[in-house]
């Protein structure tokens, strides 16, 4: 009999446990409450759903991500409407109810339903201007024509590296030459901020850091270290850092830093269309850099559609890339970006919304390139020139006999310049001002980092993190410093 009571409350448990399991909420559930900007309720359901015991790790670090990244969308998404259209009104005073409402259905003015509440991108009211072509005229006309300082800068410079003869290195693949070197020291600091790390925990940092296996740097040499100790990536890593450790100390700040200087190259490539060689297609190369790969790079079908468009029937790989090329430096303007942690699809966000800036647009082209059957890939780190640094992101192709040739999206067509080979230069080339750190995207740290990463898809401010937590964006301060050397 007490035999049978114990199987009677062992059945009883496992019903229970049982019952348990399927009133938590299903993944689908959770997505739905997600996509319906109901974010409150949607923590709540992935709370409830961690409660499960026999989640795996990665399941459990899946879980909690998605709650990050619903506060990373809230912190983007930070501005009210009346803050967003005083600011449309000071260079559109009469702007209209449906002006606003067009502009929000077209996804000029950037906004998001969260919580039952519209919240605008904090970058809204100033993208209006640089998406919308009629928005822009209302800012030109109050500002003038905006004339770009590195546009001005590049129109001169380019030209001129071209024709340097001075200084070349001729590179193995014949078309390729590095020209007109320019030495740099840098000093970049990362400092978090004072008590946003428990006294005596051990704060970890990863620091952009130049690579070693690129062309057009050389000469990289380290001249100081804020820490004794430090661990720099080997080149075979995605992206290249230097990292370091220190112990927080009690209403103080942790300053991290390091000095180097480099000579970096401009890199141009002179080659005719006719002079390519027909792809190898069963090599490895060939293999990876024209698949799919991640959540971004993704042959959608609209992606599919649209390279058919674009590309049609050309079968010259620099043509194809040309006309992509031409495609998005025409369609899509830049404007100032979300963390990309936020965004499921990078290419797809950029087509539904109209504009991107230099990561988005690289992302879009590398994955049209990859679907017309280009091998093309990552790279990115820091624009170094005069009066502009700041984060940058590109891109490569590969051409059969030749190897990898940089292109810059973003960068563009250079009009205004006096011959072709300059108006096309960033199909081409890459200029000297730039410092190489990621050669792809999502990749591991060395050493490894325990928490989530703060920028999921690129790497150029840092990271940051304790035993504790991550240190998102905003706890933390970066700062590069420049001197050009003679």
């Amino acid at each position: 009999m007490k035999f049978l009571s114990l199987i009677l409350i062992s059945a009883l448990l496992t019903a229970c446990g049982d019952s348990y399991l399927n009133n938590l909420p299903s993944d689908e559930q959770i997505e739905q409450t997600i996509a319906k900007g109901d974010f409150a309720e949607a923590k709540k359901l992935i709370r409830l759903a961690l409660t499960n015991d026999s989640l795996t790790p990665a399941r459990r670090w899946d879980m909690n991500f998605r709650i990050e990244k619903m506060n990373r969308i809230e912190q983007d998404f930070s501005e009210r409407d009346s803050a967003v259209i005083s600011y449309i009104r000071k260079y559109h005073p009469d702007v209209t109810n449906e002006e606003i409402a067009g502009w929000e259905k077209s996804n000029a003015l950037e906004n998001m339903v969260i919580n039952g509440e519209k919240w605008y991108f904090h970058s809204a009211g100033r993208n209006l201007f640089r998406i919308d072509s009629t928005a822009r005229k209302f800012f030109e006309g109050a500002n003038g024509r905006q004339s770009d300082s590195l546009d001005r800068l590049l129109v001169k410079y380019i030209p001129e590296v071209l024709q340097q003869k001075t200084g070349r290195i001729n590179l193995e693949n014949k078309t390729g030459a590095l020209l007109a070197p320019v030495k740099m020291k840098i000093r970049y600091t990362l400092t978090v901020k004072a008590d946003e790390v428990p006294a005596g925990e051990v704060v970890r940092v990863w620091m952009p850091y130049p690579r070693t296996d690129v062309a057009a740097h050389k000469d990289i040499t380290l001249i100081s270290a804020s820490q004794p100790h430090y661990l720099i990536a080997p080149d075979s890593e995605v992206h290249k850092s230097i990292y370091m450790e220190g112990v927080a100390k009690a209403g103080e700040p942790a300053v991290f830093s390091y000095e180097l200087s480099y000579t970096s190259y401009n890199h141009y490539n002179s080659f005719k269309p006719e002079e390519l060689k027909p792809y190898d297609v069963n090599s490895d190369i060939y293999k990876q850099f024209t698949a799919e790969s991640g959540n971004h790079i993704v042959f959608s079908e609209n992606i599919r559609n649209l390279v058919k468009e674009v590309v049609g029937d050309e079968t010259n790989p620099y043509l194809k890339v040309k006309k992509i090329f031409t495609w998005i430096n025409t369609n899509i303007p830049w404007a100032s970006a979300r963390e990309y942690s936020t965004i499921d699809n990078i290419p797809e966000y950029v087509l539904a919304n109209r504009h991107g800036d230099c990561g988005q647009v690289s992302l879009l082209f590398i994955t049209m390139a990859r679907c017309a059957g280009v091998p093309a890939k990552w790279q990115s780190g820091w624009m170094m020139h005069p009066g502009n640094k700041n984060l940058h992101d590109w891109s490569e192709v590969y051409y059969e006999g030749m190897g990898w040739v940089p292109v810059d999206q973003s960068f563009g067509r250079i009009f205004g310049a006096p011959d072709e080979d300059s108006h096309w230069f960033f199909t081409k080339g890459l200029d000297a001002y730039r410092m190489i750190v990621n050669e792809g995207i999502s990749g591991e740290f060395y050493p490894a980092k325990i928490h989530p990463r703060s920028e999921t898809v690129d790497f150029q401010r840092g990271e940051v993190e304790w035993r504790g937590e991550n240190l998102y964006f905003g706890r933390w301060r970066y700062k590069m410093e420049i001197e050009y050397l003679p």
